[in-house]
């Protein structure tokens, strides 16, 4: 995929730049949101293969959290933000002051919570990508779910058809305390959507 190359060559550094100001507007709401300072360092950002998505977040049989929404507009695509059960536990105990000390599942609350954070992650970094590619894209309403990765996301192909086969993935830090807690945001494109995200960037596809 010659094309898909020369982004990762070429283009990478606007992508970044997308993750920086979406965690910068993330790191905003969450604060209005909780009453209380968030801090998130600066995110890594690539791109890479599908396949390989599961294997980013512990494995196809890690059992996760995950946050999944559908992308529509001209660039339609899937997106799911992703975090193992040990930093979203330290994540409600921390960050939201919900007590979860290791219990086998979680309240409706506290997945509501886990949920309303995700949902605003995406929407910032779905905010940022389409203010950079003047594209119209806007998140679906989201859903939650507690299952090992491999299945979260045979359930988006289930539900939508084919996905692309390439992912961008944004790995997202919030710092609390001087403790870091990880979570992976993915955004997979339909397969005709990353030739137009292409395009809007200046890389040209055949």
């Amino acid at each position: 995929m010659d094309a898909f190359n020369r982004f990762k060559a070429f283009e990478l550094d606007v992508l970044k730049e997308v993750g920086n100001i979406g965690a910068g507007n993330a790191a905003t709401a969450l604060s209005c949101l909780l009453d209380k300072p968030v801090d998130m360092a600066v995110p890594k950002v690539s791109l890479l293969p599908f396949e390989e998505v599961a294997d980013r977040v512990g494995g196809s049989e890690q059992v996760v959290i995950a946050v999944f929404l559908r992308v529509e507009g001209e660039a339609p695509g899937n997106m799911f933000f992703i975090i193992q059960e040990d930093a979203a536990r330290r994540l409600l105990r921390q960050l939201l002051s919900l007590e979860n000390e290791e219990q086998d599942d979680y309240t409706e609350m506290e997945m509501s919570a886990l949920c309303e954070i995700g949902n605003i992650l995406a929407g910032s970094y779905l905010s940022s990508l389409a203010d950079f590619t003047h594209l119209s894209m806007a998140p679906s309403v989201p859903a939650v779910a507690r299952d090992m990765a491999g299945p979260i996301l045979t359930y988006g192909l289930m539900q939508y058809g084919e996905m692309g086969d390439s992912a961008l993935l944004i790995e997202t830090t919030f710092l609390e305390d001087r403790e870091e807690l990880e979570g992976h945001f993915f955004l997979i494109p339909d397969p005709d959507s990353f030739s137009k995200i292409f395009q809007s960037l200046g890389v040209l596809t055949e």
